[in-house]
């Protein structure tokens, strides 16, 4: 048994989560409690990594196909377009006030940046559309190329 009460108090939230997972015998509840906090907790399997583009035909939304992605399809992304950027300085920023122009790294007509949660996943041009402004895309960068700049 344990000699003092946080090491018993310990031993038996771990003899209560054992009972409760259901993988345990008395007999490793009773060597645990005999051990106090020298247990070392078990490490959970590691799943499979899987990368894009081995699957032959493409990713499966249920099955045995491969992995199920509806658990995943409802999940909010940010999109934002990019226009260009620059580097200033902390005083000129406080400089700037209304009508101040900031240089921006691009040429006009060049296309921008489409960005999902900070990646680059596309290109494209500005449109207008029911006095709204959209973005065309021109050019898709593919699932294997997003994965390579993310390491």
């Amino acid at each position: 048994m344990a000699d003092n009460p946080e090491e018993q108090a310990l031993a038996d939230e771990w003899a209560a989560a054992l009972v409760e997972a259901g993988d345990a015998s008395q007999d490793d509840i009773d060597a645990l409690m005999a051990q106090g906090t020298q247990v070392e907790t078990p490490k959970p399997p590691k799943a499979p990594v899987e990368e894009f583009g081995q699957s032959s035909g493409g990713l499966a939304v249920s099955g045995m196909e491969g992995p199920n992605l509806d658990v995943i399809l409802d999940i909010p992304v940010t999109i934002s377009m990019e226009v260009g950027h620059t580097d200033i300085s902390i005083r000129n920023l406080l400089q700037l006030n209304q009508g101040s122009v900031i240089e921006l790294d691009r040429l006009a007509g060049e296309p921008l940046d489409v960005l999902v949660n900070g990646t680059l996943i596309a290109h494209g041009e500005v449109v207008v559309v029911n006095e709204k402004f959209g973005i065309r895309l021109t050019d898709v960068i593919s699932p294997t190329e997003r994965i390579k700049k993310l390491r």
